[in-house]
Order: C-alpha cells, then sequence, then structure tokens
C-alpha cells in the first residue's frame, strides 16, 4: 500500500501556501467555502499554480446545491477544464450526476477526455447518489483516478463502514480518499480502519478581520477562511 497523503481543500493562497509548507501532497482548490466549494477565478487558479511546487486540483463545479447541471453549466465547466489544463495544473476535482441522482458517466467520461493529462477527482457527487457502490463502479468506468467520499455520512469518521466497503470493492483499480470531518485525533485510526491511503481535510479556521475600521451596520460582508497549520502539522505527523 502506498504511504498515507494529506490533500488540503483550500480556499486560497493562504491555505495553499500552508499547505505546502506543512508537506501536504495536493491541494484541492475552491472558492466559496459556505457552499461546498465553488470553481475558483482564473486569476487565484493561476496564482496558486506559479507559487506552488506541490499539485494543484481546482474544483470544477459552477455552483452549489447539487451535480445536476444544464447544457449551458456543463459547457462552462468543459471551458474551466480547458483553462486549469492551460494554467498547468496537474488534475481537477469534479462531480456530474443524472436528475435521478446516479452518476453520469457520458459527461465524466467526457470532463475525464477534456482534462487529460490532468488527473481526475471525482468529489462528493458518489455521497450524493442513491447508491454508492453502484456510483463506484461508474466512477471508475469514467477513468478517475479517486473518489472524494464521506461514505454518504455528514462526516468520514461516521461513515467508515461504507469507506471501507468502498475501499474493499475498489480493489486498488482507484482511490478512495475519506473527506469531512477528518482531524488529527481520527485520522490514524480512519486510515488504518478503512484501508485508505489519502485523506482530505480543510481544517479551517476563520481570519481575523485586521482592516482597522469596520462599519457596524455592514453585516453581510461574510468570512474569510483558511488552514489551522498546527492542525494540519498534527494530522502529518499522524499519518506518517
Amino acid at each position: 500500500m502506498p504511504a498515507a497523503v494529506l490533500e488540503v481543500c483550500s480556499f486560497g493562497i493562504q491555505t495553499s501556501l500552508i499547505a505546502e509548507r506543512v508537506g501536504a501532497k495536493r491541494v484541492e482548490l475552491c472558492d466559496n467555502p459556505i457552499e461546498g466549494g465553488t470553481t475558483p477565478s482564473y486569476g487565484a487558479i493561476r496564482q496558486v499554480r506559479e507559487k506552488l511546487s506541490i499539485e494543484v486540483y481546482p474544483i470544477i463545479r459552477p455552483r452549489s446545491m447539487n451535480y445536476y447541471y444544464d447544457d449551458d453549466e456543463f459547457a462552462m465547466m468543459l471551458h474551466d477544464v480547458r483553462m486549469c489544463k492551460e494554467l498547468g495544473c496537474d488534475g481537477i476535482s469534479v462531480g456530474v450526476q443524472l436528475i435521478t441522482g446516479q452518476v453520469d458517466t457520458d459527461r465524466m467520461k467526457r470532463l475525464v477526455e477534456v482534462a487529460y493529462p490532468m488527473g481526475v477527482t471525482s468529489n462528493r457527487v458518489i455521497d450524493a447518489a442513491p447508491d454508492p457502490y453502484e456510483a463506484l463502479e461508474a466512477l471508475i468506468e469514467a477513468g478517475c483516478e479517486r473518489v472524494l467520499t464521506s461514505g454518504q455520512a455528514a462526516t468520514a469518521p461516521a461513515g467508515k463502514e461504507v469507506l471501507k466497503k468502498l475501499v474493499e470493492q475498489a480493489a486498488g483499480r482507484i482511490s478512495i480518499m475519506p473527506g469531512a470531518g477528518v482531524k488529527s485525533g481520527n485520522v490514524k485510526e480512519l486510515l488504518q480502519y478503512t484501508g485508505a491511503y489519502e485523506c482530505h481535510t480543510s481544517a479551517r479556521i476563520a481570519w481575523p478581520n485586521n482592516v482597522a475600521y469596520q462599519n457596524p451596520q455592514i453585516t453581510d460582508a461574510g468570512s474569510m477562511y483558511v488552514a489551522d497549520e498546527e492542525e494540519l502539522r498534527k494530522i502529518i505527523a499522524a499519518i506518517v
């Protein structure tokens, strides 16, 4: 089995730099953490790619809610995949489903084809599918190299039974990467129990607003999140 590695869900350049500094193998670059992550901007992808020597996998997700996209949205996704390739990314993270909730194998195959030679991680579309074991076979057929999943539970530790079954079913054909609720206190046991050799975390904390003046009447400015560097170091220490 390969040595365990860490992928960090990054919502910007700051976390991406932290991830490289602590020894993560890869960043999944996203925007909009509150909505579960959407496609980052051209500028964000380019800056992160230019600054990092580790793997960069932008998420290709035009919006939140579900993974069922109309033709215009899917065309946008293909444009974004080509942009990632032009910018020298190592891969993408993406998922597409049918209106029934099942994986859209044809569209996933198309995304893998357009992405080549970049790698393709299937993000948590498997957790939105009615049957995760059927979904896994569809993602293998589509040509994905790994699957980010919580085992159809709110957190990966809660979904460890399903994760273990997915690892057994995959039988080395694809990597099962547990994500959601992965922390330094549970990651070692989670990987040992499931047999997975990759894990995914954001370890996110709110970034303090350091602007000297803040109008108290403006309450919809939102928050900025970065990874907790100390927590990431503890996760790395737990899995090596």
